[in-house]
């Protein structure tokens, strides 16, 4: 392709640094997630209003994405949804001075709305960057470090409570973390005040696009292929609901089932890099790993065996990988520039609807039989994988080709 050597150099230093910021932005949130139930309870907080809180952050921290997505795109001023987005992540320390569970609700929500500002912008940026080291290979990268905070952030907690018995502690300690993420991204943004510049011949690039979807920005293509990973998350067991298996049927102590979070964050990053690399050699066809996979982890993770828990844990944790890694890729092959942040912002609100609805099917499910389970994720994931298949079929010109 002949891409010049300084801007890949350039684009390669962005990448890194904004995979810092991911790192320590994920020290802050994971950390503050992998006690945000025990922290609402301890405050006086019913499992319904737990439920309910987390639940409602979650879903806001995907649905508001497409108005963020459209302000990039409509504005281009995707450095200022990142800093605002970035700079809400303050909401974490400042649970430790949360007197009610109303108060702490409140910066939770504020903490996933930060979430929902800051991330089209983010991977409109990113997106420029990895065209010069491949669109799998620049998000894997990217995964693979946002992950190390997402292993970091829980320890920090695990130590607090451990040493200290406080969450008082843990919270205040994430003050550390939140401020460096948002001095990196003011670090970044002077350094690459304009990131699109680094997306190298834009009119080629627009060409390539052309082959893969119509001049019509969100065009047939782009909605077929957000019906398939509509379908695909819709029968995507998530871990919360594997975990209460786990312990219900105690399959697992309770004591190793954070251990094994952990071990599932740490195969999202190790695999996101080989994944992007697979994908960039492959082209499309890599998504048909999606359904694939996703099957078998129904079937071991509600079973009765301690190792095929386990399995089932680390598949999921794979699965996860390919999901923040090439999903995202794609969009960025197929997707024009100037479109993405809304594109981004579309598709991360149809993430969040199918996994939330995925999610309660899927517990809703389980207290009639594990049978009902295991025929809904193969149909759906069948569904998903037929979709998929037609979608390629009407795409031969792969961005790979």
């Amino acid at each position: 392709m002949g891409l010049d050597s300084n801007k890949k150099k350039e684009a390669l230093k962005f990448i890194f640094l904004f995979g810092l910021i991911s790192a320590l932005g994920d020290i802050t949130y994971e950390g503050a997630r992998s006690v945000y139930g025990n922290y609402l309870g301890f405050l006086g907080a019913s499992a319904l209003y737990i439920g309910v809180i987390t639940g409602f952050g979650e879903f806001l921290g995907y649905a508001f994405r497409i108005l963020s997505g459209y302000f990039v795109d409509r504005t281009g001023k995707s450095w200022a949804a990142a800093i605002l987005g970035y700079g809400l992540l303050i909401s974490v320390p400042l649970l430790a001075i949360a007197g009610n569970w109303k108060i702490a609700a409140l910066f939770i929500i504020l903490e996933r709305l930060g979430k929902a500002i800051r991330n089209p912008g983010k991977d409109t940026m990113l997106s420029h960057a990895t065209k010069h080291v491949g669109t799998g290979v620049g998000f894997g990268i990217s995964e693979a470090l946002d992950q190390l905070g997402a292993i970091i952030g829980p320890m920090i907690f695990t130590l607090a409570l451990s040493f200290y018995g406080s969450y008082k502690i843990g919270f205040h300690l994430m003050w550390i973390p939140a401020i460096l993420t948002v001095a990196v991204v003011l670090y970044t943004r002077y350094k690459f005040p304009s990131p699109q510049d680094l997306e190298e011949d834009f009119e080629k690039a627009s060409k390539v696009n052309s082959k893969n979807i119509s001049n019509d920005s969100l065009s047939k293509s782009f909605w077929h292929y957000l019906l398939f990973i509509f379908l695909s998350i819709l029968g995507f067991a998530n871990f919360p609901v594997l975990s209460y298996h786990l312990m219900k049927q105690k399959v697992l102590s309770e004591a190793i089932i954070p251990t094994l979070y952990a071990l599932a964050m740490a195969l999202d990053g190790a695999f996101a890099v080989l994944v992007g690399k697979y994908y960039d050699k492959k082209g499309l066809g890599t998504l048909i790993l999606i359904p694939i996979l996703s099957i078998p982890i129904v079937f071991l993770g509600f079973s009765q065996s301690s190792l095929l828990a386990i399995i089932a844990i680390a598949l999921w944790g794979c699965v996860m990988s390919i999901h923040e890694t090439l999903i995202k890729a794609v969009i960025a092959d197929i997707i024009p520039i100037k479109n993405r942040g809304k594109a981004y912002g579309i598709f991360n609100t149809v993430y969040g609807v199918s996994m939330l609805l995925g999610s309660t099917i899927i517990g809703y499910l389980y207290d009639f039989s594990k049978l009902y389970i295991f025929i809904y994720v193969v149909t759906i994931e069948i569904l998903a994988a037929i979709v998929f298949i037609i979608w390629k079929k009407n795409n031969p010109h792969d961005v790979k080709a």
